[in-house]
């Protein structure tokens, strides 16, 4: 490690990711579609995902940028804590890495399996499936272009919730999937057209129960500018995204595995005083 101090583990089991057992779920024949839906262009749609089932989010039809959130199922106050996952994963994310929640429960929600895109990083830093920018929404794009526009992703992702009795407050910072981002020289974010082809997926495994959500971004796949002097009309570059959930029919798959738990913090909050 260069560059200073970040945020590991005093004992580096605490937070190990078994990769043998992911890396079975993801090889294993013994599994059965449960659920499959299409999410049409410039929209959103939430599923659930129970605990100790895989999710796959699927390329049918050529690139096209997601926009991912998620949220505990049964308490959807623990939700998907972005920043977090910058510091305990990285910027972006890949086979292995894992999704953490917002306090007072920071725990993984889902670990990722498989994803085929494997982009790794290109000559201007960029990587795929980011953590670092967040969603287009309505707000910003007015501020931007002036102009009224409601099929942004934070409007597709609040109009998927809804039916689960969430609102806009709940829709939070996003990762987004099939997408290809970096910090350039200047510090500024930069976004680059999705690499992924016909057939690519990104698939994760549930660690809690959980309530998924995404957006098929209105840039589609991000070879058209959305803001500025080079602006133009992405509708024709976007596509609809498949979502599959998947069980898995060999119990012995899940031996030794359990549902993660929250730290065993006590919330001693403001009752004692450091020193005391």
């Amino acid at each position: 490690m260069s560059g200073g101090w970040t945020y590991l583990p005093n004992d580096p089991t605490s937070i190990d990711v078994d990769r043998a057992f992911y890396d079975r779920l993801a090889a294993t024949a013994d599994r059965e579609t449960i659920e499959s839906f299409t999410v049409p262009i410039r929209s959103g749609m939430a599923w659930e995902v129970p605990a100790g089932h895989l999710c796959r989010i699927v390329a049918i039809d050529g690139p096209q940028v997601v926009d991912f959130n998620c949220w505990h199922r049964q308490n959807p106050r623990e939700r998907m804590w972005a920043a977090r996952t910058r510091q305990l994963e990285g910027t972006h994310v890949s086979v292995h890495n894992r999704l953490w929640s917002c306090l007072p429960f920071l725990r993984p929600m889902l670990t990722i399996t498989e994803e085929t895109i494997r982009y790794g990083e290109d000559e201007d830093g960029g990587r795929c499936h980011d953590l670092l920018g967040s969603r287009c929404d309505p707000y910003v794009t007015r501020m931007l272009t002036g102009e009224q526009f409601d099929f942004n992703c934070h409007s597709n992702l609040t109009r998927a919730i809804l039916p689960y009795h969430l609102n806009e407050s709940d829709v939070h910072d996003v990762l987004n999937i099939f997408q290809v981002t970096g910090i350039n020289q200047d510090g500024f974010y930069f976004m680059k057209p999705s690499p992924a082809k016909k057939g690519d997926f990104f698939e994760f495994f549930a660690e809690i129960d959980l309530l998924c959500a995404i957006s098929t971004c209105p840039g589609g796949d991000l070879s058209v500018a959305l803001w500025g002097p080079d602006a133009g009309d992405p509708l024709p570059t976007c596509k609809p995204i498949g979502v599959e959930v998947i069980r898995l029919t060999d119990p012995a798959l899940l031996e030794g595995w359990s549902q993660p738990q929250p730290p065993a913090y006590t919330g001693m909050f403001g009752l004692r005083m450091p020193g005391s």
